[in-house]
């Protein structure tokens, strides 16, 4: 086999959990500056699968905002910094924000809740920021990094373990053999990686979908995100760069393909009618789309040799946004878990090695399945006494000091057992 075939690591997705997976591989505990510090192994070598790149962005040009955008936490934000992708970012478009609001659409507004920046000592909770921009500034540190090899078009046709055990032989699509110590599925939620690997995701629909809108508004850049909870649905604001925003309203599928087969006029009119004069005046859609919604754990994290993060391993429900966050979480633990491995000079794609990524990632990701799914079971239409809890249960969030900066952290991804470079 000609060593040329052979990485450390194949990570299979150059999405933005893979591409972070990648990056945080390659720079290992030396930060953005170099790949090593000086008596540190070196680092392992890792192949990137890509199906295809993402469209290009110019920093600074006109708003033609990508319908897919990820509200990044703080915990995402300091990976991100770490492995030197974070400059890629702000250099491209970001919108930061200082307040979350919340509350109940079955009540007055004024007994939400409002978590506050300033109130656990940060300058933003968060920045969201389309998911293009995200993947672009990945890439682009991938192609600076010695170590990383970007194989893009390149899509998994299959992979079989060798019979000495001790690596993958991965098949690509265009006919390319490579092989690897570990393979990574970092390939969505409908991982390839997952379904050869013969790992069970058991998935249960929502009887909902998301209806997603990019907007511009009447008002000026906002630096607070809110979410209002209403019987059919929660309605959401994610703010953009200038006056744009992106509007999230969950629906039944009914209304969902209702809402899709207006024109833009009498769309306009339904998000004027149903969204709180708090966004001010729409003025323009940019785009919009749905999608249906699940939430999905994978049984397990890993096979021999193979490895599951991101949407791969779970998917949870988006009305907090944690998504990709939990995803960066998973690439930030493995990457930590491998270098502990290499240091020590075990196999990083050792059964032993694996089970302390599972051990660490698994029940805190399905913790925040099942609080998530809490919340939407929560905020389901209610009799009127359980609606008056649920209200009363957001003035005590607002008003219980030490419930709040707990939630605050847990938004900002702060919360857990937190891998090194998120801290």
């Amino acid at each position: 086999m000609d060593d040329s075939e052979f990485f450390d690591v194949i990570v299979v997705g150059g999405g933005m959990v893979g591409s972070l997976l990648a990056a945080a591989l390659a720079t290992g505990s030396a930060g953005a500056g170099s790949a090593t510090n000086a008596g540190a192994p070196e680092a392992p070598s890792v192949c990137v699968l890509e199906a295809a790149e993402p469209s290009p962005f110019e920093p600074g040009s006109a708003p033609d905002y990508d319908i897919r955008v990820s509200a990044l936490s703080v915990a995402s934000e300091r990976m991100f910094r770490h492995v030197g992708a974070w400059d890629g970012v702000m250099r491209r478009r970001a919108a930061p924000f200082a307040r979350m609001r919340v509350w109940d659409g079955c009540a007055d507004e004024q007994d939400g809740t409002t978590f506050e920046a300033a109130d656990v000592g940060v300058e933003a909770l968060g920045h969201i920021v389309e998911n293009r921009v995200i993947q672009l500034a990945l890439l682009e540190r991938l192609r600076e990094l010695p170590g990383v090899t970007l194989a893009c078009p390149a899509t998994l046709a299959g992979y079989t373990l060798e019979p000495t055990g001790d690596r993958v032989q991965v098949t690509l699509h265009d006919g390319r053999t490579l092989y690897a110590g570990l393979l990574v599925g970092a390939d969505g939620a409908r991982s390839t990686v997952r379904r050869l690997a013969g790992i069970d995701c058991p998935r249960e629909p929502y009887d909902q979908r998301a209806m997603v809108a990019t907007v511009r508004t009447e008002l000026p850049q906002q630096a607070i995100t809110w979410q209002r909870f209403m019987p059919a649905g929660p309605q959401a604001m994610l703010p953009l760069v200038g006056s744009n925003a992106s509007l999230v309203w969950y629906h039944g599928d009914e209304e969902v393909e209702r809402l899709s087969e207006l024109d833009e006029a009498a769309f306009l009119a339904e998000l004027h009618a149903a969204f709180p004069a708090v966004l001010g005046r729409i003025e323009h859609v940019h785009e919009r789309s749905s999608f249906p919604i699940a939430k999905a754990h994978a049984e397990r994290y890993i096979a021999p040799r193979v490895a599951l993060i991101g949407d791969a391993a779970h998917t949870v429900h988006p009305l907090a946004g944690q998504g990709v966050n939990l995803g960066m979480l998973d690439a930030g633990a493995l990457a930590q878990t491998l270098h502990a491995a290499r240091a020590r000079g075990r196999d990083i794609g050792a059964s032993r090695t694996l089970r302390a990524y599972e051990r660490w990632r698994r029940p805190e990701n399905a913790l925040m399945v099942e609080v998530l799914d809490g919340f939407h079971r929560a905020f389901q239409p209610q009799p009127s006494p359980l609606q008056r809890v649920r209200a009363l249960a957001l003035d005590l969030a607002d008003r219980a000091g030490p419930i709040k900066h707990l939630v605050s952290r847990h938004a900002m991804g702060l919360g857990g057992d937190l891998p090194r470079i998120a801290k």
